[in-house]
């Protein structure tokens, strides 16, 4: 397919959303008492990792689906099925894999225990921010390793979402300097609980609904989770005041959408592309969202909870640096795929540092100093 080719159908396929939004999902032209079975309906079931319609990260599995339904002009009817409606939140990637369900919508550093691979297509310590990824993925060859790697499971993979950059987390008491780390029970999982561990702290792994209680119980004395936006939903400021950010462990963390291989290689070409497109517009409208919700989130943390903002120091920062890039070499090294995808990861995060160096970075600070507050 040609660049022109791909456009004008880009631009087809962008109408049809508007129209099937415009009348409820009934595309124009198309009979609606037309039986399902008479126009070829295709039917995914998808199953998450997240709970049924939880913002943000489950309103994008939602998203995906709903995009593809509408594009597809009702010949695509994708259902999406929270944690444990079929299976539960960490066994969706063998569900798919297995055939059990044809898609899932979550985040890919919860199968490092199939290969540490995966770690690099969520996020790592001191990794990539969200445009980084998505440019990684997109234009750096990441897509091709994704593929390579997700395929050895039976999976094709896709960007669906991303929360952006994620805080540093909540903290019953100050931390001020690296000591104040040694003892620290906090929930935080993957890599930056491996960071964490060298800190001296103790990292635990807890699901979404278990953190509140374990804070308030005193069995954790901290917890990382998202974002203004989710933490504000799950009101963490009534047990820990102090608000550490910005975090060092998800800079930019991506959402994948991983179909059922066979199921994949048997969809028609349109439907392929539909699928891809809809993740896509889901990744945007993710990004976007979380940006925007997150900076109304915060404010009211701030001025009618009386939430106290904190940064880590320099010296903390430097440290977290030095055991940040141990860590996630010591994960690319594990085995020979994996440090194929830890190199591609590494080239593609210089290059773009490079490039942000003289663009992002001394734009937003120029930006404050010339707006002030």
């Amino acid at each position: 397919m040609d660049r022109r080719t791909f456009l004008s159908g880009a631009t087809v396929a962008a109408a049809s959303v508007a129209t099937a939004c415009a009348d409820g999902g009934q595309q124009a032209g198309s009979s609606p008492s037309a039986p399902a079975i008479n126009r070829g309906v295709k039917r995914l079931r998808m199953v998450t990792t997240w709970p049924a319609n939880f913002p943000g990260l489950g309103t994008a599995a939602n998203n995906v689906a709903a995009y593809a339904n509408a594009m597809s002009g009702g010949t695509l009817d994708i259902r999406v099925y929270a944690a444990g409606e079929i299976v539960s939140a960490f066994e969706v990637f063998d569900a798919v894999s297995e055939g059990t369900a044809d898609m899932y919508h979550g985040a890919e550093y919860y199968w490092q225990g199939k290969s540490p691979a995966f770690n690099f297509f969520t996020a790592v310590p001191l990794g990539m921010t969200a445009m980084e990824i998505m440019g990684w993925v997109e234009s750096g060859g990441g897509q091709a390793l994704w593929d390579e790697l997700s395929g050895q499971f039976n999976i094709k993979p896709f960007q669906a979402g991303n929360s952006g950059h994620q805080m540093g987390g909540w903290f019953k008491r100050e931390i001020n300097t690296l000591d104040d780390f040694r003892g620290l029970r906090m929930r935080i999982p993957g890599l930056g609980g491996n960071v964490l561990r060298e800190l001296g702290g103790a990292a635990v792994t807890l699901s979404g609904g278990e953190i509140y209680p374990a804070l308030q119980s005193g069995a954790i004395d901290a917890t990382e989770w998202v974002g203004p936006w989710n933490d504000l939903a799950f009101g963490f400021y009534r047990e820990a005041p102090f608000y550490y950010g910005p975090g060092f462990h998800e800079p930019g963390s991506c959402l994948g959408v991983g179909v059922n291989l066979q199921v994949w290689e048997g969809l028609d070409a349109d439907h392929q592309a539909i699928i891809q497109n809809a993740c896509r517009a889901a990744n945007n409208v993710s990004l976007a969202e979380f940006q925007y919700q997150n900076a109304i989130a915060l404010k009211v943390l701030v001025e009618e909870h009386g939430v106290e903002l904190r940064s880590f120091s320099d010296e903390m920062w430097a440290r977290i640096g030095e055991i940040s890039e141990q860590v996630v070499a010591d994960t690319g090294n594990a085995d020979p795929f994996t440090r194929r995808v830890y190199d591609s990861y590494l080239e593609a995060r210089n290059t773009m540092r490079g490039w942000g160096r003289i663009s992002e970075m001394p734009y937003l600070a120029q930006r404050e100093r010339a707006l002030g507050e």
